[in-house]
């Protein structure tokens, strides 16, 4: 693979009379999954009402999520098809998914046609549907810039080549600028990062290489970002405060700005108690400049940094007698 620069020319966002910021490009956001038990009395309402169903009430928030069950084994047919069918209702919702582990993680041995096949099976479903906005190659830190790893990467990008592809690499050897000159030569979309930074950690940055630019908060969980036996919900145990944040919103609008973007995703992958959604509603108020509606649990449990950002909390516009009606908070 032969792909950089660095963000572009920064082009001053509008204001529209009430105070809206407009974007060069469409910005999404939206947490890193959505199914986890520890949600439930924050996120999700509990007990749930009848026939709850928590992907159609994420996109009541959110205009994207982030599939993260795909990363573990590739999602069937009918199983990408039920997501297809269960956002219906959200015309401009978008998905994006992160491709199995055994093409980015699992790098002892050359992967099978049949593999590569079952990852099709699901994607299409979704890309015919209009409903996929970019599949996310995450490499772990471990993956360095060598020739081999450069081989392996430019396989991958090969198979793969009918998605709109977004790469995330964490080890500093990438940040060459022939390789973010070759994902810019090839289209492919370079993943912007928070993560804890250790030795040789790729830090915060605004490259946009492609149509399609990402954000990605893991969070700053020092303790147990490296330990080996920290279980993956401490991994990502940490809430984003405000100047955490705003640094982000400034190379978000940087990353929509540029001439060459079309679409920016923001995904929050810190999960754990439902932080990624606090953070991924206030990431929204900062770039837009306008409040957002959150689910009363998730404002009543993190209030203190959403004050501010928060124009009402409810439990959405779910068609349900069972849900809270929608109340006024915020200052």
């Amino acid at each position: 693979m032969s792909v950089m620069k660095s963000g572009g020319s920064v082009a001053s966002p509008s204001t529209s009379a009430k105070g809206a910021r407009k974007l060069g490009a469409r910005v999404r956001f939206g947490p890193a999954g959505w199914m986890y038990k520890d949600w439930e009395g924050i996120v999700y309402p509990r007990p749930k009402p009848r026939h709850f169903d928590q992907l159609r009430y994420i996109a009541e928030f959110f205009d994207t999520v982030e599939i993260n069950s795909s990363f573990y084994g590739p999602p069937l047919e009918r199983t990408a098809g039920s997501w297809v069918q269960r956002v219906k209702e959200c015309k401009d919702f978008r998905f994006t998914a992160k491709l199995w582990k055994r093409f980015t993680h699992e790098r002892d041995k050359a992967w099978t046609t049949g593999e590569a096949d079952q990852v099709r099976a699901g994607f299409d479903v979704m890309m015919d549907a209009g409903r996929l906005g970019a599949v996310l190659l995450q490499f772990p830190w471990s993956f360095r810039r060598t020739e081999e790893n450069r081989e392996w990467l430019g396989d991958v990008v090969r198979t793969f080549r009918q998605y709109p592809l977004v790469v995330e690499v964490r080890h500093a050897s990438w940040l060459a600028p022939e390789f973010l000159a070759a994902l810019k030569e090839e289209g492919i979309g370079f993943v912007n990062i928070d993560q804890p930074l250790y030795h040789d950690s790729i830090g915060p940055s605004a490259h946009a290489t492609s149509n399609v630019g990402y954000v990605r908060v893991h969070g700053r969980n020092y303790k147990d970002w490296f330990r080996d036996k920290a279980p993956v919900e401490q991994r990502y145990n940490y809430l984003y405060k405000p100047d955490e944040l705003k640094p982000w919103a400034e190379r978000t609008r940087e990353i929509a700005a540029d001439p060459g973007t079309r679409e920016v995703y923001v995904i929050t992958n810190n999960h754990y108690k439902g932080k990624a959604v606090a953070n991924a509603l206030m990431f929204k108020s900062m770039v837009t400049g306008a409040k957002v509606t959150a689910p009363n649990g998730v404002f009543e449990a993190y209030e203190d940094v959403m004050t501010g950002y928060v124009a009402t909390h409810g439990q959405s516009g779910l068609s349900t007698a069972d849900h809270d009606l929608l109340l006024t908070a915020g200052p």
